[in-house]
């Protein structure tokens, strides 16, 4: 018997978008604005294709103080099944001074807020979950970045900090339109500075913020 090797050959196509951060299927939405220069705490500085770069503005504080930013940004789901959000951690100069809440109602401090509305997933700079865990369950996106919550609440252009952004009041028409988990396709970010009064002066205290996403999908 004589034996042969076979070869053979096949493509498929394939396709994806590179977008703004404000306009991909997970999406950043901007809201409060930063005490350094009145923009919005989430901004883009350099808004072109090939050098964008997503940043969270937190402004100069003095030690023996507290910032509370209740919507320093909101994570919206454009996809057509759930998502959860895992876990957040975050490293960087003077990390441990930093808290990070997901919450309900963008103009709420998180403290104050029902348990049911609020996950706190860092504190003092550590991550308070990991990756089995999920910290908050968006709901299905309606892929349209124009608005969330459904078509409830807009999303425009905000044309200096270069995101998109919402600052509904949660108040009259809008008072039903909070982030709720595992129903709604959008969360409010809370980012919380508390500087001891024996904190060394920085100049400029950088770092990064990791958002980690789950999803599972099926027929």
């Amino acid at each position: 018997m004589t034996m042969a090797t076979q070869y053979a050959t096949t493509k498929v196509s394939y396709t994806f978008g590179i977008v703004h951060p404000s306009n991909a299927d997970i999406r950043f939405v901007g809201s409060d604005n930063s005490s350094s220069d009145s923009l919005r705490v989430l901004r883009v500085n350099t808004n072109t294709s090939t050098n964008r770069v997503i940043l969270i503005s937190l402004g100069d504080w003095m030690p023996n103080s507290v910032k509370n930013y209740t919507a320093a940004f909101a994570i919206v789901n454009e996809e057509a099944f759930s998502v959860n959000i895992t876990h957040i951690n975050i490293s960087g100069t003077a990390a441990s001074y930093i808290d990070i809440w997901l919450h309900a109602n963008r103009t709420t401090d998180a403290f104050s807020e029902t348990a049911a509305a609020k996950v706190k997933v860092v504190n003092a700079g550590s991550a308070l979950l990991g990756a089995s865990s999920c910290a908050w369950r968006l709901g299905a996106g309606n892929g349209d970045p124009v608005n969330m919550n459904g078509t409830k609440i807009l999303t425009p252009w905000d044309d200096t900090s270069h995101v998109r952004y919402n600052q509904t009041t949660g108040s009259g028409a809008f008072a039903n339109d909070y982030a709720i988990n595992n129903s709604r396709d959008f969360v409010w970010v809370q980012i919380s500075i508390n500087i001891p009064s024996n904190a060394a002066d920085a100049a400029t205290a950088t770092g990064q913020i990791w958002i980690h996403f789950k999803a599972t999908t099926h027929s």
